[in-house]
């Protein structure tokens, strides 16, 4: 099995520009970006949103954006390369990396602009990528460790904000219900990977209702059954690991807690009219296609 180093799979690049700063290469990254001196604007996609110090964004491969700088800025950027997608990839917390990424890019909340809303988290994610930036220059021993951990920290501090953003507005346009269908959706969405935690005994008890009355308000709230939007949310994600990673269509089915491969692709063809292999094949055969788009 060849060998990576962390810098194959995590890449960090920090630079000062004026006027206006475009990517130079086709980016097939997802992104963190750290504003740490600076104001402008930041076009993204059909967005524009303003930008200063300590603001932090996101950007995913197929994102179309640039900054128009109106005072000196200095960009640090987390770049996540499409090798973290390889099965061949054997850094530590690669797959938690994975499932956070995931989770980020496909909440249904996630619009451009500061992702940070807590005050003590935006504190806390400065620190660790103070931190993260000083282990990856000076490279010690046990820095992929340390660099590994904290990057896992900054991925789950920001789902925790992103999250938390989308909940409260669900609360604040549910005020006369205790337990919103947002809240479910994204108790679905957090744990999709956790088989046991899909039954519907185990979320209508973590929501303290009868499997009965949470079929009943599931269908109510969103014209589907609750079996079957969490079949789609996983096949949504099978879509995604096809098009972005070499797994194998087993390893997806192990991955996302189909009984076997054949099961997968039963499920699959039912709906898309094709096998997940066949469906490989036809994203491999569309040259500009770029990962994270399902």
């Amino acid at each position: 099995m060849k060998r990576f180093s962390l810098q194959d799979t995590f890449l960090i690049k920090q630079f000062t520009k004026t006027g206006i700063h475009r990517d130079i290469e086709q980016r097939n990254y997802f992104e963190i970006i750290f504003i740490e001196e600076g104001k402008g604007k930041h076009f993204i996609n059909e967005f524009i949103v303003t930008y200063q110090k300590e603001d932090i964004f996101l950007v995913a491969p197929e994102d179309k954006h640039h900054f128009e700088i109106s005072e000196e800025t200095t960009f640090c950027y987390f770049q996540f390369t499409e090798l973290l997608f390889s099965s061949k990839m054997n850094l530590p917390d690669r797959s938690y990396w994975l499932h956070r990424i995931e989770r980020i890019i496909h909440h249904p909340n996630l619009l451009p602009g500061d992702i940070i809303k807590e005050m003590n988290d935006r504190v806390l994610i400065w620190d660790i990528h103070k931190v993260i930036n000083q282990e990856y220059k000076d490279q010690k021993e046990f820095y992929k460790h340390n660099i590994s951990n904290m990057v896992s920290t900054t991925l789950s501090i920001i789902a925790r904000n992103i999250t938390r953003d989308f909940e409260s507005i669900s609360i604040k346009r549910n005020t006369d219900e205790h337990t919103t269908i947002d809240q479910i959706l994204s108790h679905i969405r957090q744990h999709v990977y956790e088989t046991d935690l899909m039954r519907i005994t185990a979320i209508a008890s973590h929501f303290n209702m009868t499997n009965s009355a949470l079929s009943s308000y599931f269908k109510k709230k969103t014209g589907k059954s609750l079996h079957h939007y969490i079949l789609m949310y996983k096949i949504h994600l099978v879509k995604y690991r096809l098009k972005n990673t070499d797994f194998t269509v087993s390893e997806i089915a192990y991955q996302l807690g189909f009984t076997d491969e054949s099961h997968l692709t039963r499920i699959f063809k039912k709906y898309n009219n094709s096998t997940p292999k066949q469906y490989k094949q036809s994203v491999l055969e569309q040259p500009e296609s770029l990962g994270f788009s399902t």
